[in-house]
């Protein structure tokens, strides 16, 4: 296996790159330059070039690794396999909201064993590795331990598509929303993960996402002693058709709710 410490160093280098042309690129896209992928989904010449920036430092770092991005620059899996979202928070981007961020994780045999997330505008960075605990800008972070449900703020997002039955969804935010102190959607599960690992959040809940959006967050929660699980309390959570993360004992109290409101047969 590749030196983690080491590696995570050099993937730094790498967002912290990428993140440096978006943070350019902000507030220049035309109207003209963006395509309509379906409803909800926007993309543009950043988020591919932005890709491409990763793609490119990435193989150099690892020769002959895999890749899963979201934009399809390449899509095969490896022995080292990169998931990267070079973008998360497109339409906020898009539409001058200063909240995104680039996603990297690294899987090494079906394994998640490091993880980087950039906040673009704010010059964050999260990242952790197997074994090594997880950090923000060199400072070690941990979740949140508040235990009281009614002391918590809680991040999510919307599902999009139109077939989802947004019935259990909704019921859910209620009950969350008059329960816990607060409830977020700020529109990039990735920055929601980094915020939960580094106590902001106290949790994280969110389905229909992809593997691109949540890899390197379930690396940097995990090392910061996050729980994870999909909404059954399973172990498909790294797909992202479903993802929980908070302290052991909120965890729990939301794993009961959604286990309450979903049905996933």
């Amino acid at each position: 296996m590749v030196q983690l410490e080491n590696t995570c160093q050099e993937v730094l280098k790498i967002v912290e790159k990428t993140s440096q042309f978006i943070a350019a690129e902000f507030g220049k896209v035309r109207a003209d330059q963006v395509e309509i992928k379906d409803h909800n989904s926007l993309v543009s010449y950043v988020d591919k070039k932005a890709e491409e920036l990763l793609v490119d430092g990435l193989s150099a770092l690892i020769p002959g690794s895999g890749f899963v991005t979201e934009e399809d620059t390449i899509d095969r899996k490896e022995t080292y396999t990169w998931i990267i979202d070079p973008l998360d928070g497109t339409t906020n981007f898009l539409y001058g909201i200063p909240h995104f961020s680039v996603s990297v994780a690294l899987e090494y045999k079906d394994e998640l064993i490091l993880g980087v997330i950039g906040d673009v505008m704010n010059k964050e960075l999260f990242y952790a590795w197997k074994g090594g605990g997880a950090y923000m800008n060199g400072h070690k972070i941990n979740v949140n331990p508040a235990t009281n449900f009614a002391d918590c703020v809680i991040a999510t997002g919307f599902p999009y598509e139109s077939y989802y039955n947004k019935t259990p969804y909704f019921s859910m935010m209620e009950k969350v929303m008059n329960e816990a102190r607060g409830l977020r959607r700020f529109g990039s599960a990735a920055l929601d993960m980094a915020w939960v690992a580094n106590g902001r959040f106290n949790a994280f809940y969110e389905t229909s996402l992809n593997a691109w959006d949540v890899a390197g967050g379930i690396v940097i929660c995990q090392e910061a002693g996050g729980i994870l699980s999909d909404y059954q309390g399973g172990k498909k959570h790294e797909t992202g058709s479903s993802i929980i993360v908070a302290n052991k004992t909120i965890h729990e109290i939301l794993v009961n709710s959604t286990k309450t409101f979903f049905d996933f047969g």
